[in-house]
């Protein structure tokens, strides 16, 4: 089962316990699935077009709950008008007075996100987004999300209007909002995973980066040394830089603080920077 199967089947699984947060998720699932009809005898339907059964029956559970509506049972003319005042036409948001309470909020995006809604293996990447065939619908759940101090983007693709988040402390906020805590969990396990891994990875990069530039100094440093030996002699040195050069000549491989405490006396990192470089530029003149 995908990361994002999982997150609404554990989603579908919740109902909330107040009649105006179920409201709030059923007004998301039609605005977003639903649809009207009329059967054979003439009855009126509600019905959802959803591919997801579990979302599907979590759709028909809050039509039980909240209007007494079965399902395949049509509805009369009069339970019809009623259920059609409060969700309109399904292209906008017929009642914005149901998402006043912070609860229904919750609700409603989590009646949007089991309908359009779809999250990447976080193994893979970051990324939450709602898939919206109107723009205006789209503003509404950009809104909601903004009002949870989440950042949240709406990009054209295509023909559909797709609400996105990108960063993976957003997506964990917003999993904590819609209820699913679970995934909410697992989704921060793998990220503490991934951010050692990468703090690891960043480590041994700047450590091997660190040796090769040690011994890429080391190398050149021998090799003037070397080069004065053969050509200038290391007897007619200042005493400091001999010493400097044949030290350096014993230890390849020593880090400079190293070098510098086998000097007599000791000298600094800094003192023993400052006597190669002066070998280096001695073996430069020599070599022009």
């Amino acid at each position: 089962m995908s990361f994002s199967r999982e997150v609404k089947a554990e989603l579908a699984g919740q109902i909330g316990a107040a009649r105006h947060c179920q409201l709030a998720e059923l007004a998301a699932m039609m605005i977003f699935s639903g649809q009207y009809g009329r059967d054979s005898e003439g009855l009126y339907t509600v019905g959802f077009q959803l591919e997801n059964e579990v979302v599907l029956r979590k759709g028909f559970t809050l039509l039980e709950k909240t209007y007494n509506i079965e399902k395949n049972v049509g509805l009369t003319e009069e339970e019809m008008r009623e259920f059609y005042r409060n969700f309109g036409n399904l292209e906008e948001l017929a009642d914005p007075g149901i998402l006043k309470r912070n609860c229904c909020r919750r609700a409603f995006l989590r009646g949007a996100f089991l309908c359009v809604g779809s999250i990447s293996d976080p193994e893979k990447g970051y990324h939450l987004e709602f898939v919206s065939t109107r723009e205006s619908k789209a503003k509404v759940l950009q809104q909601l999300i903004q009002q949870f101090e989440i950042e949240a983007r709406i990009v054209l693709r295509k023909k559909y209007h797709v609400v996105y988040i990108k960063e993976g402390a957003g997506i964990v906020d917003l999993l904590n909002v819609m209820g699913a805590h679970v995934a909410l969990m697992k989704l921060e396990n793998l990220r503490i995973l991934k951010e050692m891994r990468n703090s690891i990875n960043r480590r041994v990069n700047c450590e091997t980066a660190n040796i090769t530039k040690t011994v890429n100094a080391a190398s050149r440093q021998i090799e003037d040394i070397l080069f004065l030996r053969d050509h200038y002699g290391l007897r007619r040195l200042p005493p400091a830089l001999r010493e400097m050069a044949e030290v350096r000549l014993e230890y390849p491989d020593a880090p400079l603080k190293e070098l510098g405490e086998y000097l007599e006396p000791p000298v600094g990192k800094s003192g023993v920077n400052h006597r190669l470089c002066k070998l280096s530029e001695m073996a430069a003149r020599l070599k022009q």
